[in-house]
């Protein structure tokens, strides 16, 4: 079982989407959370130490990730998407950018 947890600013629209849409998926436990105080699910310590890999949606996350949790990152794949902030909750576009881009990554883990 591979851990994996997405991590967007507000923890509002790309990363919970991309949470239920890799939940479904075999041998994958998925979370997401937000970098922004305001997060509907608040990034943590534990919840990176729980990740086997992070996915983040933009550079911009991964800077401020590893600037705030760089203790906690030792070992830690961070995988950059690249999706804007441009997508509603379950929007049938984002969920076809997070499966070509996160999927081919976490295709392999869900196989075994």
């Amino acid at each position: 079982m591979k851990h994996i947890l997405f991590i967007c600013s507000a923890n509002k629209l790309r990363s919970p989407t991309a949470e239920q849409v890799f939940s479904q998926w075999p041998n994958l436990e998925v979370a997401s959370a937000g970098l922004d105080n305001r997060a509907d699910v608040p990034l943590s310590a534990e919840l990176i130490d729980e990740a086997d890999i992070i996915f983040v949606m933009e550079k911009v996350h991964r800077s401020r990730l590893s600037k705030r949790y760089r203790k906690y990152l030792n070992a830690k794949r961070v995988i950059c998407l690249d999706i804007p902030d441009n997508y509603g909750f379950m929007d049938p576009e984002l969920i076809k950018l997070l499966e070509a881009r996160a999927g081919r990554i976490l295709k392999p883990f869900s196989q075994n």
